[in-house]
């Protein structure tokens, strides 16, 4: 390949298929008492409701090597990075600093992925199959920019309160009123994480979901993930009626949301990502 995809661990793609299209993934970082587990490498046993677990981007030096890898293994052209949006997460910056250190800055291209988990990693498959492909730098990078743009992100979650004391949710948290009785549903906008609506039940979230997503790819065919966190059962159910509800879908992937993004969601989140047009 002439483009080598470089992405982090947040954008939660199955190994086989990073493998099989050459994407190198970053580590992010999690942060148990006074242990550091690295995301998709380290095995970890975490309490996600515990306040004393908390997450760290990856560094500019961990960047640097990986990106420095990418273009040992490009055929000449270049490398295309897709990270989690900059709004969620400092990896973006941390790349941006990596790159402005490096000789080869020119051929290395960033793009922010505006959303996070598989948000991410739907504009990571875009560019990879382009760069399989054989296409150009500026075709890839495009490629990506393009899905990022037109990706939509819905997650219902058990309670807000990891996301705000991790700082990801806006204080109109509190529209939500008490979260023993209410299933709120959130959404990424330009990035952000905002809140979209709220259920007064579990299974009412997950109907708004579904719609929201079924909403959002349109009827010219879209790629579809679905993520979940401890939730397997109900991910699967979800996945099989976007099938059902969506004209000319192009694919479904289905994967849990990794430590970094569980820290902040908590058990029990399940995520609908799509983008309109597909990944092809």
């Amino acid at each position: 390949m002439t483009v080598v995809v470089v992405t982090d661990s947040s954008a939660s793609l199955p190994a086989g298929l990073t493998a099989d299209l050459g994407v190198l993934a970053v580590p992010l970082h999690v942060l148990v008492d006074d242990r550091e587990i690295r995301e998709g490498i380290d095995d970890y046993d975490i309490d996600y409701g515990s306040s004393q677990v908390t997450t760290s981007a990856a560094s500019p030096g961990d960047l640097r090597t990986a990106y420095e890898q990418a273009l040992e293994l490009s055929d000449g052209d270049g490398v295309v990075a897709v990270h989690i949006s900059r709004q969620l997460s400092g990896t973006w910056e941390a790349g941006r600093q990596a790159v402005r250190d490096m000789d080869a800055a020119d051929r290395i291209r960033l793009v922010d992925s505006l959303s996070a988990g598989l948000g991410t990693g739907l504009p990571v498959l875009a560019a990879a199959r382009r760069a399989r492909a054989g296409e150009p730098l500026d075709v890839v990078y495009d490629s990506a920019v393009a899905a990022a743009s037109r990706g939509r992100a819905f997650i219902v979650v058990n309670r807000t309160e990891q996301l705000r004391r991790g700082g990801r949710l806006s204080t109109a948290a509190a529209f939500f009123g008490t979260e023993l009785v209410t299933k709120p549903i959130i959404q990424i906008v330009n990035g952000r994480l905002e809140l979209r609506e709220k259920a007064r039940t579990r299974s009412k979230a997950f109907t708004k979901l579904v719609a929201a997503a079924v909403d959002a790819a349109g009827e010219d065919g879209a790629a579809v993930a679905v993520q979940h966190l401890g939730a397997a059962e109900a991910a699967n159910t979800i996945a099989g009626q976007l099938r059902d509800l969506i004209p000319g879908i192009r694919e479904v992937i289905i994967a849990e949301f990794g430590p970094t993004l569980g820290v902040h969601l908590g058990v029990g989140a399940v995520g609908a990502l799509v983008v309109p047009g597909g990944c092809g």
